[in-house]
């Protein structure tokens, strides 16, 4: 659909920040809040699609640059475009991922079908996704495990500190029973993670994510693991997935990192050619952010999207989370009814 073809829209993006149950803990980064970017598009029948990004931390893409990027453009997003267009005049970032999902939104309400049946995709189903735990003190981080009764996988952020075994082993303790990841937020050396992966295949973890830096990817070269690398940070967007083949086995496709849902599923179509297993992730918020991804994650072997278990207040209407998977009602976002205040 040629957004062109039914008028102009009105625009209206505003910052949120919501507030979450404790401070998150990664490799080099402290979160005491997850900080978004809410864009509405509606069109002159009154139809509005809504979009939700938080940026890309680690590039200081924030929901304040990201405003900016949009507003910039203000008179040419309101003046009428389409996803196609918006690919040529945004980066890959959040800004392009809010407006795009907006759009995808905005196309449900105008078309009367869900998102998943404008892309040609099966009905969704409820999804099994990790839960993850910060980086803490191994017994926080056992605790934290067990207090996620409902889990069925979890994900351990590591970080390089010497304890990294001790955390693995605890938690592994603690739930001898879910799926295993570790994500080392680009925090491993070569050497420490040689010395971390024993512990890694006794703990039965099934996946590790980025745990090299971006720039040296080289160091996964030769790398014998017997557990499936996964890329994070070192793919952007599919310009980046040619690079990785024969160094990872598993691409994490994350919508605020390629710039929307049209990207994600241009990269998800060219990783599978390439070989690659494909994850869904996020970089937190609340349901709204989690929705177009869980469409995506409909054909993922890993899905990790739960930023919304660690809000204080999830906006209405949410997500649900039971029996360690995730369910998104078209309600939500992307089906062809408005959502109810």
């Amino acid at each position: 659909m040629n957004v062109h073809e039914c008028g102009r829209l009105r625009l209206q993006a505003t910052q949120k920040s919501w507030a979450i149950k404790a401070p998150f803990h990664i490799t080099g980064y402290t979160f005491t809040a997850f900080d978004a970017l809410i864009v509405e598009l509606t069109d002159e029948q009154g139809r509005t699609g809504r979009g939700e990004a938080q940026g890309v931390y680690y590039r200081h893409d924030t929901p304040a640059t990201m405003q900016v990027q949009i507003e910039a453009m203000r008179t040419q997003i309101e003046a009428g475009i389409d996803r196609q267009t918006l690919q040529q005049l945004l980066p890959a970032g959040g800004a392009r991922n809010a407006l795009d999902c907006a759009l995808w939104d905005l196309d449900a309400k105008r078309s009367g079908k869900p998102v998943w049946q404008l892309a040609g995709l099966d009905a969704p189903r409820p999804l099994r996704t990790t839960y993850t735990l910060g980086a803490e003190e191994p017994e926080a981080m056992a605790a934290g495990a067990k207090a996620y009764a409902a889990a069925r996988a979890i994900k351990l952020k590591l970080t390089d500190d010497g304890r990294s075994a001790e955390r693995v082993l605890a938690v592994r303790e603690a739930r001898p029973d879910v799926w295993l990841m570790v994500d080392a937020n680009q925090g491993f050396t070569r050497e420490s993670f040689a010395r971390l992966l024993p512990t890694l295949v006794e703990a039965r973890v099934a996946v590790v994510e980025q745990p090299f830096p971006i720039g040296n990817e080289a160091w996964l070269d030769g790398l014998d693991s017997p557990i499936m690398i996964a890329a994070d940070e070192s793919v952007q967007d599919h310009h980046d997935l040619p690079s990785l083949v024969g160094r990872v086995g598993m691409i994490n496709i994350k919508l605020d990192k390629g710039g929307g849902r049209t990207e994600a599923l241009a990269k998800a179509a060219q990783a599978r050619e390439l070989g690659f297993e494909l994850m869904v992730g996020n970089m937190s918020g609340s349901s709204l952010a989690m929705a177009p991804a869980f469409v995506l994650g409909q054909s993922c072997k890993v899905v990790d999207l739960d930023g919304p278990i660690y809000l204080r207040r999830d906006p209405a209407p949410s997500a649900i989370y039971e029996h360690g998977r995730i369910w998104c009602d078209d309600a939500i976002w992307g089906g062809p009814l408005a959502a109810a205040a």
